[in-house]
């Protein structure tokens, strides 16, 4: 069993650290106080190549796994993007697996090859206001006519609405009543995103400014029969295989965003006297930066067991779940002590742990709560009865 990066993969967070230097924590103290998508990161990412770091080599990528996205996306929020800038780039990595799986040839080359090499954004349309984690009964209908279908509807927490190209849409193409099975009649399609037949409503939230979260209203709007993604009402199993690795990847970006706090927690605490001794020296500062330190090691090592179980072609269900459950509050709790550990100052925007702490209840959140994390660990590890 070897723990070490491979010589290409520490190329990647080498690599990856270049590029994230250029944008040094000013730059994204602005990104979160003025809001604005990040496309000067987004862009320079992409001119090396990197957005397409999972997609086959066919459809312009580079044919690698998840678990060098993971390494990518870790360095990312490491590097002081936090949240912002792993968001910005994050559904290109994993967004479009299941056009990869379940397109033809000509949707893959046509719908995949644009986002991994920068040239389009996309944003994933999944939730909706009175379904929450609910996706079996979601309402938003679209209605086959002819060669086309008419959507019709609402979605929230839909994020890079404000500025995507294309929508991953899910909706029911078969009503709930007239299906056998909730997660039948439900459809999946990538088609462009039609401002004119889509009103974005931007949601003012907390953190992560830079990358938008919207509500979405549909009013007649026509999506082609040959941007449905596979067949008709099948999308409900189509969007599993993307869950898998988003969930993965957002540990990634929460172990990052645990480590870059305790690298402003660990220096300031080097630094800053009180009592004519660093505060550093004392236990009561030391122990909980060193608890949350092997809280962030335990969950990278289960973000990367379930990255190479996913890789490798294994079930990696329940480690993908373990690793977001584990990685979010590990992240969640470094980037709350790092504050703690500024004191006063841990408030400031200047110090920016305060954002970090912000941004760490994203992944904590998202794509699950950890309650259900937790709910899918105890029924298919531990066998107990479904609760919900």
């Amino acid at each position: 069993m070897d723990f070490a990066l491979t010589d290409d993969q520490a190329q990647i967070k080498d690599a990856i650290a270049r590029i994230c230097a250029r944008f040094d924590d000013a730059y994204w103290l602005k990104r979160d106080r003025e809001g604005g998508f990040p496309t000067d990161f987004y862009d320079a990412l992409a001119a090396e190549g990197w957005l397409g770091i999972c997609t086959k080599e066919a459809q312009g990528g580079a044919g690698l796994g998840v678990t060098e996205a993971s390494i990518m996306m870790r360095e990312i929020a490491e590097s002081g993007a936090g949240l912002s800038g792993a968001s910005a780039v994050h559904i290109n990595i994993f967004g479009l697996k299941p056009v990869d799986v379940f397109g033809t040839e000509e949707q893959k080359d046509r719908m995949i090859r644009p986002m991994a090499e920068g040239r389009a954004k996309a944003c994933f349309g999944v939730t909706e206001p009175n379904t929450g984690l609910n996706t079996t009964q979601l309402k938003l209908r679209a209605e086959k006519r002819g060669d086309r279908y008419v959507v019709n509807g609402q979605k929230v927490w839909i994020s890079t609405a404000q500025v995507a190209d294309n929508i991953l849409l899910l909706a029911r193409t078969t009503p709930l009543d007239e299906v056998k099975n909730p997660t039948e009649g439900l459809s999946l399609f990538y088609t462009p995103f039609d401002r004119e037949r889509i009103k974005v409503n931007e949601i003012e939230k907390m953190g992560r400014k830079a990358v938008d979260s919207n509500e979405l209203f549909f009013e007649d709007f026509e999506i082609p029969e040959a941007d449905r993604i596979g067949e008709e009402g099948k999308g409900f199993r189509y969007i599993l295989d993307g869950m898998n690795p988003e969930r993965i990847l957002i540990a990634a970006e929460a172990v990052g965003l645990g480590f870059a706090a305790l690298r402003k927690a660990t220096a300031y605490a080097r630094e800053r006297i009180v009592f004519n001794r660093p505060i550093g020296r004392n236990q009561a500062i030391q122990h909980p930066l060193a608890q949350k330190y092997a809280a962030l090691e335990a969950a990278w090592w289960v973000t990367m067991k379930a990255a190479w179980e996913y890789d490798n072609g294994m079930p990696c269900g329940a480690s993908a779940n373990m690793a977001k459950y584990l990685a979010g509050e590990a992240g969640f709790d470094a980037c709350q002590q790092a504050v703690m550990t500024h004191g006063g100052f841990g408030y400031a925007r200047e110090y920016h742990v305060e954002r970090y702490l912000r941004e760490s209840l994203i992944p904590r959140i998202a794509p699950v709560s950890p309650q259900l994390a937790l709910c899918f660990i105890a029924e298919r590890v531990l066998g107990l009865p479904k609760s919900y």
